[in-house]
């Protein structure tokens, strides 16, 4: 199995997807994610989370679909390819052909998904496809790598709404020390802004993933340059 390289010369940026957050009607915002999935992909993001939690079965197999066939589309013509990586459901991901899960505290167990994933010979592109999880301290991230992990999103490093209930943040400091003891990729997340990015890199994250510094931007090509640029 490969990893996402852990040090290249572009950040990994992730747009976590939040329909609930777009400034639209509530009858319009699937359609209008749809939207926002394919400006990111157009823009040059390298993954996009579906992580809309609240739909259904039949939802989220719908949604995660349209969004690859989409990002197909996109991908024939762009520079930087966009992989689709469903948040929690295994089996939406690999029905759908995504590019990966991503595990929270409460989902399936990373060891087991790993294991299940080796034990299956029918799927020969396993080196192709993620296994991420959402940890909240460095005894958690550790655990994650050793246990199979592709790469973990670690936060939330600054305050922000979205994670006031995984506790205070984070910080840079126990940022640092994460993507020390770790050799897979290790994303910050939990408040990134153009302005404090810079530190995150610094501290040797592999990569950011945010849902309202994507989500929210005016000019997401403007954005995605300036995070570029801020890692170098």
């Amino acid at each position: 199995m490969s990893h996402p390289g852990k040090l290249s010369r572009a950040p990994i940026l992730c747009y976590v997807t939040d329909r609930k957050g777009l400034a639209c009607a509530d009858d319009d915002r699937i359609e209008s994610l749809h939207k926002r999935v394919g400006a990111a992909a157009a823009a040059g993001i390298n993954w996009i989370q579906i992580r809309e939690k609240d739909f259904s079965g039949k939802q989220l197999l719908s949604f995660t679909r349209a969004a690859v066939a989409q990002i197909k589309q996109i991908n024939e013509s762009s520079r930087v390819r966009t992989r689709i990586i469903v948040n929690d459901r295994l089996d939406v991901s690999l029905s759908e052909h995504t590019g990966g899960v991503h595990l929270g505290e409460h989902s399936l167990h990373v060891h087991d998904v790993c294991k299940w994933l080796a034990a299956k010979p029918d799927l020969a592109e396993r080196d192709k496809f993620f296994v991420g999880v959402s940890c909240h301290s460095v005894q958690a991230a550790a655990s994650a790598a050793r246990d199979g992990a592709d790469y973990i999103f670690f936060g939330p490093v600054f305050a922000t709404p979205s994670k006031a209930s995984f506790g205070a943040p984070q910080g840079l400091q126990r940022l640092a020390e994460v993507c020390s003891a770790l050799s897979i990729p290790v994303l910050a997340i939990g408040g990134i802004t153009l302005d404090n990015a810079s530190d995150c890199f610094a501290a040797g994250v592999a990569g950011i993933a945010a849902i309202r510094l994507f989500q929210d931007a005016e000019n997401l090509v403007s954005v995605v340059n300036g995070l570029r640029a801020s890692f170098l």
